[in-house]
């Protein structure tokens, strides 16, 4: 079974710093691309940030570039999003995700809150 487990997340000042961590089991890690996406409250999902199967190309939408950085540990079956300056409206629940046999999976998600 397929399983991504997100953590990391929780309340920071604006300008400060999380690093969110997804721990993935049941499938092949190495071998697949990854992603981060974000859901703030009342809107839709926000695509984040791609990484590929190696960890050698990386790719972030512009609301985050130069403040995020995506990798992964492909020995510990594990993607990280390290995340500084945060600013309020980073504020959402941030879920970790890849394309599993034709289909999206993500995980439960961990909630980043940024305010003062």
């Amino acid at each position: 079974e397929v399983q991504l487990v997100e953590s990391g997340g929780g309340l920071v000042q604006p300008g400060g710093s999380l690093r969110l961590s997804c721990a993935a089991s049941g499938f092949t890690f190495g071998t697949y691309d990854m992603k981060w996406v974000r859901q703030a409250p009342g809107k839709g999902p926000e695509w984040v940030s791609n990484i590929n199967n190696g960890g050698s190309r990386t790719y972030y939408s512009d609301s985050v570039k130069g403040r995020f950085t995506i990798s992964r540990d492909n020995a510990k079956n594990t993607l990280y999003l390290q995340m500084n300056n945060l600013k309020p409206q980073d504020t959402a629940v941030y879920y970790c995700g890849t394309r599993y046999r034709g289909e999206e999976v993500r995980g439960q998600g961990t909630q980043v809150t940024v305010s003062s």
